[in-house]
Protein backbone atom coordinates (compact mmCIF):
# COMPACT_ATOMS: atom_id res chain seq x y z
CA UNK A 1 0.00 0.00 0.00
CA UNK A 2 1.16 3.19 -1.20
CA UNK A 3 1.08 6.05 1.61
CA UNK A 4 -0.04 9.42 1.74
CA UNK A 5 3.90 10.76 2.10
CA UNK A 6 4.65 8.06 -1.01
CA UNK A 7 1.74 9.87 -3.22
CA UNK A 8 2.53 13.24 -2.03
CA UNK A 9 6.52 13.04 -2.98
CA UNK A 10 5.51 11.10 -6.25
CA UNK A 11 3.07 14.12 -7.01
CA UNK A 12 5.43 17.03 -6.21
CA UNK A 13 7.57 15.06 -8.67
CA UNK A 14 5.51 15.41 -11.69
CA UNK A 15 5.78 18.35 -14.16
CA UNK A 16 3.66 18.76 -17.32
CA UNK A 17 5.04 16.98 -20.45
CA UNK A 18 6.83 19.99 -22.17
CA UNK A 19 8.85 20.37 -18.89
CA UNK A 20 9.85 16.59 -19.16
CA UNK A 21 11.11 16.95 -23.00
CA UNK A 22 13.17 19.76 -21.59
CA UNK A 23 14.51 17.80 -19.18
CA UNK A 24 14.85 14.77 -21.86
CA UNK A 25 16.69 16.98 -23.99
CA UNK A 26 19.07 18.59 -21.32
CA UNK A 27 19.94 14.64 -20.59
CA UNK A 28 20.35 13.57 -23.74
CA UNK A 29 22.34 16.51 -24.29
CA UNK A 30 24.56 15.92 -21.84
CA UNK A 31 24.95 12.06 -22.55
CA UNK A 32 26.06 12.62 -26.50
CA UNK A 33 28.39 15.43 -25.22
CA UNK A 34 30.41 12.55 -22.52
CA UNK A 35 30.55 10.32 -25.54
CA UNK A 36 31.71 12.85 -28.32
CA UNK A 37 34.30 14.11 -25.42
CA UNK A 38 35.42 10.72 -24.17
CA UNK A 39 35.59 9.66 -28.31
CA UNK A 40 37.89 12.10 -28.92
CA UNK A 41 40.17 11.86 -25.70
CA UNK A 42 40.17 8.03 -27.35
CA UNK A 43 40.72 8.68 -31.22
CA UNK A 44 43.83 10.50 -29.68
CA UNK A 45 45.43 7.32 -27.72
CA UNK A 46 43.85 4.96 -30.33
CA UNK A 47 46.97 2.69 -31.33
CA UNK A 48 47.50 2.13 -27.50
CA UNK A 49 44.29 1.03 -26.92
CA UNK A 50 44.77 -1.49 -29.85
CA UNK A 51 47.98 -2.63 -28.33
CA UNK A 52 46.37 -3.20 -25.46
CA UNK A 53 43.83 -5.12 -27.08
CA UNK A 54 45.79 -7.02 -28.71
CA UNK A 55 47.85 -8.42 -26.40
CA UNK A 56 46.00 -11.95 -25.80
CA UNK A 57 47.37 -12.32 -29.76
CA UNK A 58 50.99 -11.31 -28.74
CA UNK A 59 50.94 -13.80 -25.55
CA UNK A 60 50.03 -16.18 -28.35
CA UNK A 61 53.29 -15.55 -30.38
CA UNK A 62 55.76 -14.03 -28.57
CA UNK A 63 56.11 -10.37 -29.03
CA UNK A 64 59.04 -11.26 -31.51
CA UNK A 65 56.71 -12.89 -33.91
CA UNK A 66 53.42 -10.75 -33.30
CA UNK A 67 52.60 -9.18 -37.00
CA UNK A 68 49.47 -8.27 -37.87
CA UNK A 69 48.26 -6.99 -41.49
CA UNK A 70 45.93 -4.52 -43.01
CA UNK A 71 45.27 -4.75 -46.64
CA UNK A 72 43.96 -1.23 -47.67
CA UNK A 73 44.64 2.44 -47.70
CA UNK A 74 42.66 3.44 -44.98
CA UNK A 75 41.96 0.12 -43.11
CA UNK A 76 44.08 1.05 -39.92
CA UNK A 77 42.39 4.53 -39.90
CA UNK A 78 38.77 3.03 -40.01
CA UNK A 79 40.31 0.58 -37.31
CA UNK A 80 40.69 3.17 -34.94
CA UNK A 81 38.13 5.11 -35.44
CA UNK A 82 36.17 2.11 -34.28
CA UNK A 83 38.51 1.37 -31.06
CA UNK A 84 37.75 5.42 -30.57
CA UNK A 85 33.77 4.56 -30.58
CA UNK A 86 34.74 1.25 -28.57
CA UNK A 87 36.44 3.55 -25.44
CA UNK A 88 33.93 6.03 -25.42
CA UNK A 89 31.11 3.80 -24.91
CA UNK A 90 33.07 2.84 -22.26
CA UNK A 91 34.33 5.05 -20.94
CA UNK A 92 31.26 7.86 -21.27
CA UNK A 93 28.66 4.78 -19.75
CA UNK A 94 28.78 6.34 -15.96
CA UNK A 95 27.54 9.71 -17.17
CA UNK A 96 25.08 8.36 -19.95
CA UNK A 97 23.73 5.94 -16.96
CA UNK A 98 23.56 8.67 -14.83
CA UNK A 99 21.82 10.39 -16.46
CA UNK A 100 19.01 8.16 -17.31
CA UNK A 101 18.30 7.24 -13.64
CA UNK A 102 18.84 11.31 -12.67
CA UNK A 103 15.81 11.30 -15.49
CA UNK A 104 13.31 8.03 -14.26
CA UNK A 105 14.39 8.74 -10.73
CA UNK A 106 11.65 11.09 -9.66
CA UNK A 107 8.97 8.80 -11.47
CA UNK A 108 9.96 6.97 -8.48
CA UNK A 109 9.29 6.56 -4.79
CA UNK A 110 12.16 6.40 -2.55
CA UNK A 111 11.92 3.26 -1.86
CA UNK A 112 12.04 1.90 -5.44
CA UNK A 113 14.92 4.47 -5.85
CA UNK A 114 17.02 2.39 -3.41
CA UNK A 115 16.02 -0.64 -4.95
CA UNK A 116 17.20 0.53 -8.25
CA UNK A 117 20.34 1.84 -7.84
CA UNK A 118 22.05 -1.41 -6.64
CA UNK A 119 21.29 -2.79 -10.54
CA UNK A 120 22.70 0.23 -11.94
CA UNK A 121 25.53 -0.43 -9.97
CA UNK A 122 25.85 -3.87 -11.36
CA UNK A 123 24.89 -3.64 -14.55
CA UNK A 124 28.39 -1.79 -15.51
CA UNK A 125 30.15 -4.56 -12.72
CA UNK A 126 29.27 -7.27 -14.58
CA UNK A 127 29.89 -6.48 -17.71
CA UNK A 128 33.82 -5.77 -16.86
CA UNK A 129 33.81 -9.01 -15.20
CA UNK A 130 32.64 -10.32 -18.51
CA UNK A 131 35.34 -8.54 -20.48
CA UNK A 132 37.96 -9.20 -18.27
CA UNK A 133 36.98 -12.69 -19.11
CA UNK A 134 37.41 -12.28 -22.77
CA UNK A 135 40.56 -10.56 -22.21
CA UNK A 136 42.62 -13.04 -19.93
CA UNK A 137 41.14 -16.32 -20.94
CA UNK A 138 38.84 -16.40 -24.34
CA UNK A 139 40.83 -14.81 -26.61
CA UNK A 140 44.27 -15.98 -25.66
CA UNK A 141 42.88 -19.67 -25.64
CA UNK A 142 41.40 -18.83 -28.75
CA UNK A 143 44.14 -16.85 -30.24
CA UNK A 144 46.81 -20.00 -29.59
CA UNK A 145 44.35 -22.32 -31.00
CA UNK A 146 44.38 -20.44 -33.90
CA UNK A 147 48.35 -20.25 -34.00
CA UNK A 148 48.33 -24.18 -33.77
CA UNK A 149 46.52 -24.42 -36.48
CA UNK A 150 49.48 -22.90 -38.66
CA UNK A 151 51.13 -25.49 -41.53
CA UNK A 152 55.10 -25.42 -42.15
CA UNK A 153 57.47 -27.71 -44.32
CA UNK A 154 54.85 -30.18 -45.03
CA UNK A 155 56.06 -32.38 -47.94
CA UNK A 156 55.02 -30.27 -51.05
CA UNK A 157 52.16 -28.58 -49.00
CA UNK A 158 52.30 -24.80 -48.85
CA UNK A 159 53.29 -22.60 -45.87
CA UNK A 160 50.46 -21.43 -43.60
CA UNK A 161 50.89 -18.85 -41.51
CA UNK A 162 48.32 -17.13 -39.43
CA UNK A 163 48.26 -13.25 -39.86
CA UNK A 164 45.03 -11.68 -38.80
CA UNK A 165 44.09 -8.41 -40.02
CA UNK A 166 43.64 -5.74 -37.59
CA UNK A 167 40.12 -4.59 -38.12
CA UNK A 168 39.31 -8.54 -38.56
CA UNK A 169 40.91 -8.91 -34.92
CA UNK A 170 39.25 -6.08 -33.38
CA UNK A 171 35.74 -6.96 -34.64
CA UNK A 172 36.49 -10.24 -32.90
CA UNK A 173 37.32 -9.27 -29.69
CA UNK A 174 34.55 -6.31 -29.56
CA UNK A 175 31.98 -9.39 -30.60
CA UNK A 176 33.12 -11.29 -27.79
CA UNK A 177 33.13 -9.08 -24.76
CA UNK A 178 29.55 -7.78 -25.70
CA UNK A 179 28.76 -11.07 -26.15
CA UNK A 180 30.16 -11.96 -22.81
CA UNK A 181 29.06 -8.76 -21.42
CA UNK A 182 25.51 -9.31 -21.95
CA UNK A 183 25.34 -12.52 -20.66
CA UNK A 184 26.98 -11.35 -17.59
CA UNK A 185 23.95 -9.33 -16.63
CA UNK A 186 21.80 -12.24 -16.28
CA UNK A 187 21.62 -12.26 -12.76
CA UNK A 188 20.29 -8.92 -12.99
CA UNK A 189 17.93 -9.56 -15.55
CA UNK A 190 16.47 -12.70 -13.42
CA UNK A 191 16.48 -10.71 -10.06
CA UNK A 192 14.55 -7.94 -11.42
CA UNK A 193 11.87 -10.38 -12.90
CA UNK A 194 12.03 -11.98 -8.92
CA UNK A 195 11.26 -8.99 -7.80
CA UNK A 196 8.13 -8.11 -10.22
CA UNK A 197 6.89 -11.25 -9.53
CA UNK A 198 7.33 -12.91 -13.10
CA UNK A 199 9.43 -15.59 -11.82
CA UNK A 200 10.73 -17.23 -8.37
CA UNK A 201 13.70 -19.57 -7.26
CA UNK A 202 11.60 -22.31 -7.62
CA UNK A 203 11.22 -21.61 -11.27
CA UNK A 204 14.40 -21.41 -11.93
CA UNK A 205 15.54 -24.66 -10.20
CA UNK A 206 12.83 -26.49 -12.09
CA UNK A 207 14.04 -25.50 -15.52
CA UNK A 208 17.32 -25.75 -14.89
CA UNK A 209 17.77 -28.31 -17.91
CA UNK A 210 16.13 -26.11 -20.47
CA UNK A 211 18.47 -22.88 -19.52
CA UNK A 212 21.69 -25.59 -19.90
CA UNK A 213 20.00 -25.52 -23.30
CA UNK A 214 19.05 -22.31 -24.08
CA UNK A 215 22.74 -20.91 -22.36
CA UNK A 216 24.77 -22.63 -25.37
CA UNK A 217 22.05 -21.71 -28.15
CA UNK A 218 23.14 -18.24 -27.17
CA UNK A 219 26.17 -18.94 -26.80
CA UNK A 220 26.77 -20.25 -30.31
CA UNK A 221 24.83 -17.77 -32.36
CA UNK A 222 26.70 -14.29 -30.35
CA UNK A 223 30.28 -15.74 -30.39
CA UNK A 224 32.18 -16.95 -33.12
CA UNK A 225 31.85 -20.41 -34.77
CA UNK A 226 34.67 -22.13 -32.87
CA UNK A 227 34.20 -24.44 -29.59
CA UNK A 228 36.10 -22.61 -27.56
CA UNK A 229 34.80 -19.88 -27.65
CA UNK A 230 31.21 -20.81 -27.19
CA UNK A 231 32.23 -23.13 -23.83
CA UNK A 232 34.51 -20.03 -22.65
CA UNK A 233 30.67 -17.86 -22.75
CA UNK A 234 28.83 -20.76 -21.78
CA UNK A 235 30.17 -22.19 -18.78
CA UNK A 236 30.32 -18.60 -17.32
CA UNK A 237 26.97 -18.03 -17.73
CA UNK A 238 25.53 -21.16 -16.33
CA UNK A 239 27.69 -20.46 -13.14
CA UNK A 240 25.66 -16.83 -13.18
CA UNK A 241 22.36 -19.11 -13.78
CA UNK A 242 23.35 -20.35 -10.56
CA UNK A 243 24.01 -16.89 -8.51
CA UNK A 244 20.91 -15.83 -10.45
CA UNK A 245 19.06 -18.43 -8.10
CA UNK A 246 20.77 -17.51 -5.06
CA UNK A 247 20.51 -13.84 -5.54
CA UNK A 248 16.89 -15.10 -5.92
CA UNK A 249 16.70 -16.73 -3.01
CA UNK A 250 17.75 -14.24 -0.69
CA UNK A 251 15.71 -11.22 -2.54
CA UNK A 252 12.61 -13.59 -1.33
CA UNK A 253 13.50 -14.47 2.09
CA UNK A 254 14.39 -10.48 2.88
CA UNK A 255 10.73 -10.24 1.36
CA UNK A 256 9.49 -12.39 3.64
CA UNK A 257 11.16 -11.19 6.38
CA UNK A 258 9.60 -7.48 5.78
CA UNK A 259 5.98 -9.31 5.30
CA UNK A 260 6.86 -10.71 8.69
CA UNK A 261 7.34 -7.82 10.72
CA UNK A 262 4.78 -5.71 9.08
CA UNK A 263 2.11 -8.24 10.41
CA UNK A 264 3.39 -8.09 13.34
Amino acid sequence: MRSDADEAEIEASRAPLLEHLIELRARLIKALLAFVVMFFLCFLGAKHIYNVLVQPYVWAVGSEHARMVYTHALEFLFTQIQVAVFGAGFLAFPVIATQIYKFVAPGLYKNERRAFLPYLVATPVLFALGALLVYFMAMPLLMRFSVSMQQFGVGDGPNIEFLPKVNEYLSLIMTLIFAFGICFQLPVVLTLLARAGIIDSAFLKSKRRYAVVIVFVVAAVLTPPDVISQLALAIPTLALYEVSILAVVMAERKRARAATEIAV
